[in-house]
């Protein structure tokens, strides 16, 4: 007695990366200390330096168990002690020892470096409304052009995926840095649409030749904290 054939079932298909991908884990810095008018930070090649705050330490802590078991390969952080501050707690972990890319720094500001910008924006200084208003960050005096910006930040990504066939990796870097990255990702018109990502929260991009896809943003669920 024969059975009818059994349906085929064609189920919605789950994402995976090609072959060859970098998976990058993007984590802005836990929050660095706050800036005071009296007690400048320490400047590195021209851009401000500060230690992690006692709420950033707490913040490199809850990365370091939300990464810890996420198959990561290979650190990195850049040349600015908050982002390795940040790595430290991730690297005592799983026994790396994070290597730096010094072009995925935060944006220069110029004039505005050292405490400045968080300043003048707490102020309402007109640059400010500007830079916004134009989504450009050398409307600053002196500050990093956004062409150099964006290329420096394209070159080390690349350079970054080519090292890492197949494999998944952290970097430790900036919100500026950040919102550049998956602005160039998801070709968005307004350069700083993905601007504002959390300190310590974790961003997830991959990358496949020239193609980069974006799977995650702003992710703060280790943090618990609420939507704001």
């Amino acid at each position: 007695m024969s059975t009818p054939e059994q349906e085929v079932e064609y189920r919605q298909h789950r994402f995976s990366p090609p072959p060859g991908a970098t998976e990058i884990f993007l984590v802005r810095h836990g929050e660095s200390a706050p800036a005071k008018g009296d007690d400048p930070f320490d400047l590195v090649d021209g851009q401000a330096d500060p230690d992690l705050a006692p709420e950033g330490r707490d913040h490199a802590e809850r990365v370091g168990r939300r990464l810890a078991d996420e198959r990561i390969a290979a650190l990195y952080v850049t040349t600015l002690r908050r982002t390795s501050q940040t790595a430290a707690p991730l690297a005592a972990k799983l026994g790396l020892t994070p290597e730096v890319e010094a072009d995925l720094r935060e944006i220069h500001l110029g004039d505005w470096e050292n405490g400045l910008f968080r300043r003048y924006t707490h102020e309402g200084h007109p640059i400010v409304e500007r830079l916004w208003r134009e989504q450009r960050w050398d409307v600053i005096p002196g500050a990093e052009t956004m062409e150099s910006f964006g290329g420096r930040i394209k070159a080390a990504v690349g350079r970054l995926a080519a090292a890492n066939p197949d494999r998944r990796i952290a970097v430790f870097t900036h919100g500026g840095v950040i919102g550049e990255v998956f602005a160039q990702a998801s070709a968005a018109g307004n350069r700083f649409a993905f601007l504002g990502a959390d300190n310590g929260s974790i961003s997830h991009l991959v990358v496949s030749g020239d193609d980069w896809m974006v799977r995650r943003f702003n992710d703060t669920s280790h943090l618990q904290s609420p939507f704001g």
